[in-house]
């Protein structure tokens, strides 16, 4: 398998989210880039847990929704992007997250792309379901970040 350098634009489910976050760049980084922390402030999160530090090449294993996936990261662009994705039950997802620094704090995107079998099978359904899950989670992530 080759490593993914961005979002399969062609999968069957693409879901884009973005939110703006009165908080310091850094604070929002750090939040996202604490995997083991998720589960502490992203309330859809049972369990977390990345071994070493959030770089290319590393892997991390987290459940949300029921559902445990294990992601590797394939690329960090220090505070600004991070891309990571794996496989599922069926399901490849390629996850890329965007950092712009803006006057009264930060602005995120998180674009996610699904493919497989389980996919093609419900469309609609998988759709919806990345939908909720990145809009729950962009949304927790703000809370967190300008509750600090």
């Amino acid at each position: 398998m080759t490593t993914p350098t961005d979002i399969d634009r062609k999968a069957p489910v693409i879901a884009d989210h973005e939110i703006d976050i009165t908080a310091p760049l850094d604070t929002v980084w750090s939040l996202h880039t604490r995997v083991n922390a998720w589960p502490s402030w992203n309330q859809e999160m049972t369990d977390a847990s990345l071994d070493g530090p959030f770089e290319a090449g590393n892997s991390f294993m987290w459940t949300s929704y029921g559902f445990t996936v294990t992601s590797t990261i394939y690329e960090v662009d220090d505070q600004s992007r991070t891309l990571w994705g794996g496989e599922a039950q069926g399901i490849t997802g390629t996850h890329e997250w965007r950092f712009e620094p803006t006057a009264d704090g930060v602005h995120v995107t998180t674009i996610e792309s699904f493919a497989g079998d389980p996919v093609d099978a419900d469309t609609a359904g998988m759709q919806t379901l990345l939908d909720n899950s990145l809009v729950a989670w962009l949304g927790r992530l703000k809370t967190e970040a300008e509750r600090h």
